[in-house]
């Protein structure tokens, strides 16, 4: 009897969160939490259960991608100073967990660190300080930047953190000819029969007048 009312009052109890607390489920969701219930010997019990799947995922894909394993194979070998495995088989580089070139897993990754509630959008590069402390892959610094870059919130929230452009100041107009030139070398040419291998050209810029000089590229 003892036994069946403390089952009853726990359901109670359980099913009483999930209806009046859907945000406690909500952030245990995104913690990677979840609300279970566990029947004991003699009552119904209630308990946090903890499930590090994106961890168990990264090593499960570990074993199955390619390059984690040739490094291991060198590993052997004495090459790629840097890179450790765990006793259970887990590949790191200088303490990191090494992620494998899986898509799914590196958007899931980067998912968490910029668009939870808790990591509030950081820009590039503190993304990319707060995650080198616990995951490693090539170009990790280049996918972090591209992923903040094309983040929607962030292209209608943020501000530049510029400063403002100036206004346009375009070169005054000539008032007269030959009063303001432009000049440019034409280099490379064959030597001629007065020993000329380059063109010397001059523009007037208000009547587009034009000279063009024969020179030797020592002239000066």
């Amino acid at each position: 009897m003892v036994a069946d009312a403390l089952s009853r009052k726990a359901q109670c109890s359980l099913n009483t969160i999930i209806i009046t607390q859907p945000r406690i489920l909500e952030d245990l969701e995104q913690l990677g939490a979840e609300l279970v219930s566990q029947e004991a010997t003699h009552a119904l019990l209630l308990s946090l259960e903890m499930q590090p799947s994106l961890l168990e995922e990264i090593k499960s894909h570990q074993k199955e991608d390619a390059k984690p394993q040739r490094i291991k194979q060198n590993l052997e070998r004495g090459k790629f100073s840097g890179f450790v495995v765990d006793e259970d088989g887990t590949l790191r580089f200088q303490n990191r967990l090494c992620v494998p070139d899986h898509s799914d897993l590196k958007e899931r990754i980067l998912a968490e660190a910029h668009n939870t509630r808790y990591s509030i959008h950081p820009g590039g590069t503190e993304m990319h300080r707060d995650l080198k402390h616990y995951f490693w892959w090539d170009n990790m610094k280049r996918e972090i930047a591209e992923y903040v870059y094309w983040c929607l919130t962030c292209q209608r929230v943020k501000a530049e953190h510029q400063r403002p452009m100036g206004e346009l100041r375009p070169l005054e107009i000539p008032t007269w000819k030959w009063d303001s030139i432009s000049m440019d070398f034409i280099m490379g040419l064959p030597l001629s029969a007065s020993r000329k291998n380059a063109i010397w050209t001059i523009v007037d810029r208000l009547t587009k007048s034009t000279h063009f000089l024969p020179i030797h590229d020592t002239w000066a």
